[in-house]
């Protein structure tokens, strides 16, 4: 768990969805254009189910979005939970920054 951070299960969400470099790279891809889980399942060396599962758990992050059209299911990127992933990221970097900050005055402190 992200700790610390406001909506840290989503977050959470967000990071596992991204751990994964073929989910990454649907995102990205979706973030341009918006593309039919076909033609997602077309770009990738695995089974359509195993893209669609890919896409289901990108969506339950909140970072796709999927809509209906006919006989197709429309992927969209979702570039605002992007940001908040980003925004996490440079929470993140802050407090470490800060922590190591603080160690540095520590150690700099005469005994």
């Amino acid at each position: 768990m992200v700790v610390g951070l406001r909506n840290a299960p989503q977050i959470d969400r967000v990071f596992h969805a991204l751990a994964d470099a073929t989910r990454r790279d649907i995102v990205r891809t979706v973030l341009v254009q918006e593309h039919s889980v076909s033609a997602l399942a077309r770009r990738y060396p695995m089974s359509f189910a195993a893209v669609q599962k890919h896409v289901a758990v990108l969506e339950e992050a909140g970072l796709v979005t999927k809509q209906r059209r006919g006989r197709e299911s429309l992927v969209r990127g979702d570039i605002d939970r992007m940001r908040e992933a980003r925004d996490a990221l440079d929470a993140l970097e802050r407090m470490w920054r800060d922590r190591v900050a603080q160690m540095d005055r520590i150690l700099a402190e005469d005994p």
